[in-house]
């Protein structure tokens, strides 16, 4: 057996980056696979790619700058950084192969016999050539500056994830110059997809891509020189912001400093050019952006496979696409106007997306124009450019409720809607405070105080998503909508944390990290151990998005030393080894994929019969665990605790349908059943909990 000592071997852990390689490869085997309807194939193999944008701006980026720093290694697996990064290099390359791969020789051309055509410049007619250099010169060349280089004209900045040309010219310009080779942005504005008209193609539905058309009409750009060559291009760029936050006197001022300088023109990480590039521009190009040939990934078709997404919305097939339905509704708030009246019965469980978001916005509308409410708290961390949530924060505030918002300016690639909220807030008569500085502020609160009669009673929602009612579409998330006094008491003093100065303070129910949730997630794990040690049943379902905190997978692999049965559900990155003999071989690790992104953390502890279940904001995570303020709550209602275990967890555990299984080498498999009729999940809740095709069927 393991000793405790021996927990701290690095060979225990897998490697975070690795692992989240792993996850994003998951998504592209959702886009592979032949039995889910084809436009969401497509929209799978567009979210493969963008995962990998963010993947080399967040997390390539982290890995380059250990190495220029001379970071030995990274924890806690001890993987040194040059290995990691060959290790990526060639993971990330057979992956992109992997996806053009399957849009050029499957996709395509299965579209294709829907009705859905991408038309190659070889394949145009004359009338299609003629409609489309019209096109050229009306809708794209007056936006277009072609920048030659020389050593009047130096090499351009080139802003992250923008779509490039470089053109390789012979021949004399106006002023007599012998450009060799120029630049040719293209603004983000312009459709990466252009749509041919019905009439002109024959097919319903028929589009040419935006690097064909600019390869067919490029000479237009340069006239009475001869173009010899043009090829797309794009680079990556770190996307980190380095704030140092102890010196800075105001966050907002100085992300929005940081915005436009780090985001758009970090470090470059990666550099992706198409695959028919002549060797010398692409040797060209690398030295240009200061990066080596590793950091080279060549495209067989658009740079961008993300802009493909757009196919999706401009196709309106619903038998290519997932079966429309209709979010449910809990029975207690059918036919119920006042959610204030509902909630004083009991607590409700929300189970988004296959239950509505509306309660929610509905408990915000009702409180913004209640007269006998006199405060709401919020804490916002994505929530959407037009949202009603801030709709009803707006108008409360309007209507002199006391509205204090924690919005959190940190979260990434949010930062800029997140000021502009805040200023919307503000000009409303809000008061807004952007956090605690060193810890973002992740945890899904809101509390409602209300008047009634002689006394005041308090009404909160705490969720395990973030308040977008566009991504409580897509999102599974869990959200309890309760009037318990301990529970108000505790979301009370959390925003008095947030907002005010003070010692934490001690709660009666709700955990809060970084205070208090890591210490007593390993105290639950420990005490299914000891259970196990005394000859009772030890057992621990969880579901989170990620599990990497070092301290969390030692006591797990303690507990299952001792017997404890555990089932982790774990979506992305996992960096506990299942399997290990002595060590984890009681451990199971399974993720979950399909048509809405699996975001819940439901955390379930035997407690020797009696069980205990918690939902939370915060996955099992160091960031989440230790630098970030997060609220984990009880589900405590008997009804409620057997429905979210059932819908939440043990439904995942009889998914086959799309599952993976972790192994001991970190590697995955697909589960797949031997049977017909096997289990998805996701298309269960779906039956069970919302109307499926809208109400059609």
């Amino acid at each position: 057996m393991t000793t405790h000592q021996e927990l701290d071997d690095p060979e225990l852990f897998l490697n975070r980056e690795l692992s989240l390689l792993a996850f994003h490869r998951r998504v592209y085997e959702m886009a592979a696979d032949e039995s889910v309807p084809m436009l969401e194939r497509l929209r799978y193999l567009c979210i493969s790619s963008s995962n990998l944008d963010e993947f080399f701006e967040v997390r390539v980026a982290s890995v380059k700058h250990k190495l220029s720093f001379g970071v030995q290694r990274t924890e806690p697996d001890g993987m040194n950084p040059a290995g990691l990064l060959r290790q990526i290099r060639e993971r990330v390359s057979a992956m992109v192969g992997a996806q053009y791969e399957l849009l050029n020789e499957r996709l395509i051309p299965v579209l294709e016999t829907e009705g859905v055509r991408f038309l190659r410049r070889n394949h145009w007619n004359e009338d299609q050539r003629i409609w489309l250099r019209r096109f050229f010169r009306t809708e794209l060349m007056p936006l277009i500056s072609p920048l030659g280089i020389d050593p009047a004209h130096p090499f351009p900045r080139v802003a992250n994830k923008n779509l490039h040309f470089i053109a390789s010219l012979e021949g004399k310009d106006a002023f007599g110059r012998e450009h060799r080779l120029a630049i040719i942005p293209v603004p983000r504005s312009l459709p990466r997809l252009i749509r041919l008209p019905e009439e002109s193609s024959g097919f319903s539905h028929t589009f040419v891509f935006l690097s064909s058309i600019m390869h067919a009409f490029v000479d237009d750009l340069f006239q009475g020189m001869k173009v010899t060559g043009c090829y797309q291009f794009r680079v990556t760029r770190d996307s980190e912001l380095y704030l140092d936050e102890e010196e800075m006197d105001d966050l907002k001022l100085a992300l929005e400093g940081g915005l436009q300088k780090e985001r758009k023109y970090g470090r470059a990480v990666r550099l992706e050019v198409a695959d028919n590039c002549p060797p010398d521009v692409v040797h060209f190009l690398l030295e240009k952006f200061q990066l080596g040939q590793d950091d080279l990934y060549q495209a067989n078709g658009p740079v961008n496979l993300y802009r493909l997404a757009s196919v999706y919305g401009q196709v309106e097939r619903k038998d290519l696409k997932f079966p429309s339905f209709m979010p449910g509704m809990p029975e207690e708030l059918v036919h119920v106007d006042d959610v204030f009246g509902a909630l004083s019965q009991r607590d409700i469980l929300l189970h988004h997306p296959y239950q509505s978001f509306q309660p929610v916005i509905s408990m915000l509308q009702q409180a913004a124009e209640d007269p006998n409410v006199l405060a709401i708290k919020q804490t916002l961390y994505r929530t959407g450019a037009s949202s009603p949530v801030v709709d009803s924060l707006v108008k409360a505030a309007r209507n002199g409720k006391e509205v204090t918002v924690a919005i959190e300016l940190r979260a990434r690639f949010d930062e800029e809607e997140n000021i502009q909220l805040a200023e919307r807030l503000q000009e409303a008569g809000a008061h807004v405070v952007y956090g605690v500085v060193g810890y973002k502020t992740h945890a899904k609160m809101l509390l409602v105080v209300r008047r009634e009669g002689r006394r005041l009673k308090r009404y909160v929602h705490l969720g395990t998503g973030n308040y977008h009612n566009v991504t409580a579409q897509a999102y599974t998330d869990i959200g309890l909508l309760s009037s318990d006094p301990k529970i108000g008491d505790d979301v009370h003093k959390l925003f008095h944390q947030l907002t005010g100065l003070g010692q934490a303070s001690r709660l009666k129910k709700v955990v809060q990290s970084p205070f208090d949730l890591h210490k007593r997630l390993i105290s639950w794990i420990d005490r299914e151990a000891e259970m196990a040690k005394d000859g009772k049943r030890g057992r621990i379902i969880a579901k989170m998005n990620g599990l990497e905190e070092r301290e969390v997978i030692s006591a797990l692999y303690r507990a299952s030393q001792a017997g404890v049965k555990i089932d982790l559900i774990v979506r992305g990155i996992c960096c506990l080894r299942p399997g290990v003999p002595g060590l984890s071989e009681n451990i199971r690790v399974r993720s979950i994929l399909g048509r809405f992104l699996e975001h819940t953390r439901i955390f379930y502890f035997g407690n020797g019969g009696t069980p205990d279940v918690y939902c939370s904001s915060a996955d099992w995570m160091s960031r989440n665990l230790l630098k970030r303020v997060e609220a984990c709550f009880p589900i405590e209602d008997r009804a409620l605790k057997r429905k979210i275990v059932r819908h939440g967890l043990r439904i995942y555990l009889e998914d086959k349908r799309f599952a993976w299984r972790l192994h001991t080498d970190g590697g995955y498999n697909r589960i797949v059943s031997r049977s017909g009729d096997a289990v998805s999940a996701q298309e269960f809740l779906l039956h069970e909990l919302s109307v499926v095709n809208g109400g059609e069927e």
